[in-house]
C-alpha cells in the first residue's frame, strides 16, 4: 500500500537513483546522496548487473529496481528521502518505480520524469508554476516549472510524501537547471558507466 503523507517528514539527505543499460542485459544502477540544504555529494555508488527481467512496458521497475536496490545498500549515508529518475503514481498501473522503491525500503520517495505519462496543461513561465497532471481522469502528478522558460519536469508521489511536498522539495533541489540535482549527478554517473563498457 502507498502511504501519501509523512507527518513532520525531514529531509536532510536525499538519494537520487538512476539505471543505465549497455546493452538488452547489462545495467548499470547509480545512488548519489546529497546533503539536502547544501546539495553537496555525501556518498555515491555505481552498481553494474545483468537482468533476467525481460523488456515489458510498464514494468521497467522489475527490471531496475535489483541493482538500484544493490546501489542503495552500498551507500555509507541512509538517505531520508529517495527521488527516482521515472515515475510514481504517474504510472498505467498507478505504480511506478517511485513507488516500488519506497515501499519496498519505506523510504519517502518521489518520481521525477523529464517526459509526461498522462496529459496537463502548460504551466506558466516563472519557476514554481505548476499544473495538474491528469490520466483517466485522475490527477495522479504535476507539470513543474523549475526554471523560467524551461520545459517543465513531471512530479508524482512514490511513498510517504505528499504531492505539494513532492513539489517543494523538487524545487529546492533545482536551484539552477530544469533537472534536481539528485538526476542530473544520477544520471551523468550512470552515462559515464554504462559508456566505459563500450568497445
Amino acid at each position: 500500500m502507498i502511504v501519501t503523507s509523512a507527518p513532520g517528514l525531514r529531509t536532510d539527505t536525499v538519494a537520487g537513483l538512476d539505471v543505465g543499460y549497455r546493452g538488452d542485459d547489462e545495467v548499470v544502477g547509480v545512488c548519489v546522496v546529497f546533503d539536502a540544504k547544501t546539495l553537496d555529494v555525501l556518498d555515491e555508488v555505481v552498481v553494474e548487473d545483468t537482468t533476467n527481467f525481460p523488456y515489458i512496458p510498464g514494468l521497467f521497475a522489475f527490471r531496475e529496481m535489483p541493482v538500484l536496490l544493490r546501489a542503495l545498500d552500498r551507500v555509507t549515508v541512509t538517505p531520508d528521502l529517495l527521488v527516482a529518475d521515472g515515475q510514481g503514481l504517474a504510472h498505467p498501473r498507478r505504480f511506478g518505480l517511485a513507488c516500488h522503491l519506497g515501499v519496498h525500503t519505506g523510504i519517502p520517495s518521489i518520481g521525477v520524469a523529464k517526459n509526461a505519462m498522462g496529459t496537463f496543461t502548460q504551466p506558466g513561465e516563472r519557476r514554481g508554476s505548476m499544473s495538474d497532471l491528469i490520466m483517466d481522469d485522475e490527477v495522479v502528478g504535476r507539470a513543474l516549472r523549475t526554471q523560467d522558460g524551461v520545459k517543465p519536469v513531471f512530479v508524482s508521489v512514490g511513498h510517504k510524501i505528499d504531492l505539494d511536498r513532492a513539489c517543494a522539495e523538487v524545487l529546492r533541489l533545482a536551484p539552477r537547471y530544469r533537472l534536481p540535482e539528485t538526476t542530473r549527478r544520477a544520471d551523468t554517473l550512470t552515462k559515464r558507466a554504462a559508456s566505459s563498457g563500450r568497445s
